[in-house]
């Protein structure tokens, strides 16, 4: 089969690799239909994470058929079209037990990061009965592939773990992927306002378009002196920071109200300076952390009943033996106006 490995920082190849075997009872083999590239892939590809060795194939999310099932498998069988979790839960271990699939004993964040992941043409799931869902009768799958990953990371770290609650004032430093998907599950809470900071002009003018009340563009604006203008000098209720750099993240602590919440969803591959000599006194909560998907069923209704539309992320379009290409696209993504990208088979 053809798979998109990682050959060290900065290098990797679309090449010929070994079609995965069931290797545990647990196992399922999935033929993949649809996968995307994820701001994590280039985080790795940038050296930032260093427990992904040469020689993995990358990706953590997307749809397929299975293939072949292990003997323990109850929930599939051969020719089930499936989302694939970016999350591999056993769901028997202590951290399993509360929820905490991102600290599974025998998985976690392990796909294209710790075994070879979904930018292939098969792909090994461990753990099939609680790492996939079956895909409902005619669902779209390229927005299927949005629930694997970026939507339950943006509604898990960033809503979820920043306390959005109705009336509030929510910014979001990092209009790309993730930002959007905060941006669109956020308004499940019905925050009063939604501002929307980033560089890039374009991406702000979607995020209008996705229901962000106020934008601000990074470098033609003072973000700070804006936000405190817009809120009375009090900041916001909640600061989202979906880029992982540490400019981004300084931003938050700066605008920030008391009593607020920082939630950090951006990688962050470089240390960031917490200035804890001010924050301490203003009473916020911070946060972060690693997607669970415990929140996918949910995700996977609202998709259903057309509550939210994650496939309005989708930019561009590849087959899957366009890897390369995809990647260059995405790797650029202001210049080539891109968001989300899918590789269909």
């Amino acid at each position: 089969m053809k798979a998109l490995v990682y050959q060290g920082p900065g290098q990797k190849d679309w090449i010929e690799k070994d079609k995965p075997t069931i290797l545990k009872p647990t196992d399922v083999i999935v033929k993949i239909t649809k996968t995307t590239i994820c701001g994590t892939d280039l985080h790795i590809l940038k050296g930032d994470v260093p427990a992904v060795t040469p020689g993995r194939t990358l990706g953590h999310e997307g749809v397929g058929i299975v293939e072949e099932v292990g003997a323990a498998v109850a929930n599939f069988k051969p020719g089930d079209a499936v989302l694939i979790s970016c999350v591999t839960s056993c769901g028997k271990c202590a951290n399993c037990k509360r929820g905490l699939y991102s600290h599974c004993d025998d998985g976690g964040w392990i796909l294209g990061h710790l075994i070879d992941g979904t930018q292939a043409e098969y792909v090994r799931i461990p753990h099939g009965d609680n790492s996939l869902y079956p895909i409902p009768e005619g669902a779209d799958e390229e927005a299927l592939v949005m629930l694997s990953d970026i939507m339950p990371t943006g509604f898990e770290i960033g809503v979820q773990y920043g306390r959005v609650k109705p009336g509030d004032t929510v910014a979001i430093v990092g209009a790309g992927p993730v930002g959007m998907s905060v941006l669109l599950t956020a308004q499940f809470y019905s925050p009063g306002r939604i501002v929307m900071i980033d560089m890039d002009p374009a991406r702000l003018a979607l995020a209008r378009q996705f229901g962000a009340t106020d934008t601000i563009q990074v470098g033609s604006e003072d973000v700070v002196a804006k936000v405190m203008e817009m809120t009375g000098g009090l900041g916001v209720d909640v600061a989202i920071e979906a880029v992982g750099v540490p400019a981004t993240f300084d931003t938050c602590q700066k605008i920030v109200s008391a009593g607020g919440s920082i939630a950090n969803v951006g990688v962050h591959g470089k240390p960031v300076e917490l200035h804890i000599e001010e924050l301490w006194i203003k009473n916020i909560n911070i946060s972060m952390g690693l997607v669970n998907t415990n929140t996918t069923p949910m995700l996977l209704k609202t998709l259903g009943t057309g509550k939210v539309d994650p496939s309005k992320l989708v930019t561009h379009r590849f087959g899957l033996n366009e890897m390369l290409a995809a990647y260059e696209v995405f790797g650029n993504a202001a210049r080539e106006k891109a968001m989300k990208v899918i590789l269909s088979a």
